[in-house]
């Protein structure tokens, strides 16, 4: 059965509230405004141990108006109360008086109809300490004999947005998800760490042993590591590291606005990315976690970015859409500085288990995950940064050896350029990254550039 928010009472409260807030503002100035209730619970674990639950509940309101001939400006409150709100309005509609009129200001979105979209769990909302306790407890007993350390996380949050224009819209979503080490003591050298970590809607989908499992594997696997040479080679990314790298054409590449200003690496109709490439953003996905509209009120939809290769797509908010003479692609997070950002985005999986990559790989490296990962260059999409938590060397399909951890330098869109990914894995899954939530699968590529050790 659909959700419906007219009946839900944590929405009616936020629509009692936009409700307020274009109540104070009459016909003074257009208005945008949203608000967030939500809870967000973490059990933190470290040498093996529970040692911090919290939790912590969000209410606010973010208000963004239009007075005069463009004169924008946008503020927000944790004050819900008849003075917050009221002051809240009268500080942004002065503010806005003060700011100088904007000629490119495409004006507020218009109601459309949305996508059925609802990314929520009863259970997961519910959480208590002991239900993550109890996804704590599969992971740590995986390693009796190591060292374990991280978090489970639950989130809920319900969201409504209304507008002068007309827009009433709310949205609910969860989150649950176990991020966590096991490390492991060597026998000469530093503990080596292993780690593992799975994101869903519903925390009942956290399997902690099976995450537990694979991580102990990678500390026990990765004790005393070889020394290797910088150079180029042959490497399979899991989910986690492909989630990494993609972070940057995402950020830097398919947005409208860098597209506009010449800065991104995008070239449209042309086949960039090797043929087995799809990738898209799409919120109203069932397997995505995000909302179906953005930070503007328009709508989301499946917006293809790369199909077989070939760059097809942008992703625009309603200013760079008006500059690009197109519409918005309903992937506004809010700030106009900022551009169009995928943030619900797939890539396509492929027919091969993480196994079935490795043995094609006669020398090469498997690789856990990035991190400390820096753009160097947005046009050509040179990332720096360095792997961790488990690399390892592969000869003759199989992984022989542990390896000391790297730098690498790298241009992102060469490595998926045609005819370097060589293989694409069936273990599509959600990960959680420094730019969202992303749904992956694993790839084998024909070259990974690493130019140094992990200390330059």
């Amino acid at each position: 059965m659909a959700w419906d928010p007219t009946a839900d009472p944590i929405a009616q409260r936020g629509f009692a509230t936009c409700d307020r807030v274009l109540e104070l503002i009459g016909d003074r100035a257009d208005a945008l405004v949203t608000c967030g209730q939500g809870t967000s619970a973490l059990t933190r674990f470290a040498n093996s141990r529970i040692h911090q639950n919290m939790a912590s509940d969000d209410h606010h309101v973010r208000l963004r108006v239009v007075v005069d001939d463009g004169r924008i400006a946008q503020a927000s409150t944790t004050r819900l109360d008849p003075e917050g709100l009221e002051r809240l309005v009268e500080s942004t509609i002065t503010a806005a008086g003060l700011c100088p009129a904007d000629p490119e200001y495409p004006g507020l979105t218009e109601p459309a109809p949305l996508a059925e979209v609802d990314h929520f769990d009863p259970a997961t909302a519910a959480a208590v300490p002991g239900d993550r306790a109890e996804v704590v407890a599969d992971f740590v007993g995986t390693g009796p004999d190591l060292e374990s350390a991280g978090y489970c996380s639950t989130d809920a949050d319900t969201h409504v947005l209304c507008s002068t224009t007309g827009l009433r819209y709310a949205s609910r979503s969860t989150m649950a998800q176990v991020d966590a080490i096991h490390r492991a003591a060597a026998v000469e050298g530093p503990p080596t760490d292993g780690y593992g970590q799975i994101t869903s809607s519903r925390l009942a989908d956290l399997d902690g042993r099976q995450v537990g499992e694979v991580a102990a594997a990678k500390a026990t696997g990765g004790a005393n590591p070889i020394e290797l040479d910088p150079g180029i080679y042959e490497v399979v990314l899991e989910a986690r590291a492909v989630a990494s790298v993609l972070l940057f054409p995402a950020w830097l590449g398919f947005n409208g606005k860098a597209y506009a200003e010449g800065t991104s690496f995008a070239h449209l109709g042309e086949a960039q990315l090797d043929e087995r490439i799809d990738l898209w953003d799409d919120g109203t996905d069932p397997r995505s976690l995000g909302r179906p509209y953005d930070a503007e009120g328009t709508p989301k939809r499946r917006l293809d970015l790369v199909v077989a290769g070939v760059t097809v797509g942008l992703a625009h908010d309603r200013r760079s859409a008006a500059l690009a003479g197109t519409e918005s692609t309903g992937s506004s997070i809010g700030q106009e500085s900022f551009g169009g950002y995928p943030g619900d985005l797939f890539l396509g999986a492929g027919d091969e288990s993480l196994l079935q990559l490795i043995a094609g790989v006669e020398r090469g490296l498997l690789v856990t995950d990035f991190w400390y990962n820096r753009i160097l260059d947005p046009k050509t999409q040179v990332v720096t940064g360095l792997t961790r938590n488990g690399l390892f060397l592969i000869e003759g399909g199989e992984v022989v050896a542990p390896v000391q951890n790297l730098r690498y330098t790298q241009s992102v869109v060469g490595a998926l350029a045609p005819g370097h990914v060589l293989g694409i894995g069936n273990d599509a899954q959600l990960v959680s990254n420094e730019g969202g939530v992303v749904h992956v699968p694993s790839l084998r590529l024909r070259s990974w550039a690493f130019t140094g050790g992990a200390s330059g």
